[in-house]
């Protein structure tokens, strides 16, 4: 991890003030698949402000997922350029970035609401991730969970730009989201959450994805297998197993005719 220079680093890791243990499922995955190795999570927030609300949260997001068991990285997108800033987009951040995306298995989008959508930041970090790269899909078939902060009411237009986004990426984006309202009043000086029904629901989501996760892992292939792309490669799907199949219900819808 030392080899990284755009993620940052998670204090205080295993505090959880705001959860009560009581009520938490420590493997909320437990028997719906593998849990090793553990689930991999890429997250990223999309404010640069020194007290950035939607980084509080992913961060508040990562300490769930990690006491859930699994692993996460925190991508810093402060040196990030703009796309098409630079030829080819020949930048570490980029290249970093890429990196961290197709080593994940899930994601995690937390953007602010800027007038009315996401920050310009966050849309950064989401174009720098292109559908193919090097003969590899750094998001397609991901499992994806949304959530935004707000600074008055509630608000979803960020989670629902983000779901689309998601969608776009081929990506598995789960039910749940999470939106947070009036953000400066639900994290103490410190920068941790404080106990409300706001925290309750990043429970509920990072519990979600980890659940999807895992039900998906040993499908996630299988799911994003199409005929379009097999074509392109000149990849032929079928098995004789297949082509005799084909070849009898074909006989068979004869015979019936």
């Amino acid at each position: 991890m030392s080899d990284y220079r755009y993620l940052r680093s998670l204090a205080d890791a295993d505090s959880l003030p705001a959860l009560n243990p009581e009520y938490v499922h420590c493997r909320p995955a437990l028997g719906l698949g593998d849990l090793d190795p553990p689930p991999r999570v890429l997250l990223l927030y999309g404010s640069l402000r020194e007290r950035s609300y939607s980084r509080l949260a992913v961060e508040e997001a990562a300490r769930l997922l990690q006491f859930f068991g699994c692993e996460t990285r925190i991508f810093d997108p402060s040196d990030l350029p703009l796309p098409d800033q630079i030829t080819d987009d020949d930048h570490p951040a980029v290249h970093e970035l890429r990196e961290h995306s197709l080593w994940s298995e899930a994601q995690v989008w937390c953007s602010p609401e800027r007038h009315g959508q996401i920050t310009g930041i966050m849309k950064t970090q989401i174009d720098h991730l292109p559908l193919a790269y090097k003969g590899l899909r750094p998001t397609q078939g991901r499992t994806l969970a949304v959530m935004q902060v707000c600074a008055g009411s509630q608000s979803f237009n960020s989670i629902n730009t983000l779901r689309v986004l998601g969608r776009w990426m081929r990506m598995f984006t789960i039910p749940n989201q999470s939106s947070v309202a009036k953000a400066y009043e639900e994290f103490d000086e410190a920068g941790r959450m404080k106990p409300s029904s706001y925290y309750d629901r990043i429970v509920d989501v990072m519990e979600e994805l980890v659940r999807f996760t895992v039900l998906l892992r040993p499908h996630a292939d299988q799911l994003v297998d199409r005929y379009s792309e097999r074509k392109d490669r000149n990849e032929p799907a079928m098995t004789p197993a297949d082509d005799a199949a084909i070849v009898t219900r074909t006989l068979a819808d004869k015979g019936a005719r």
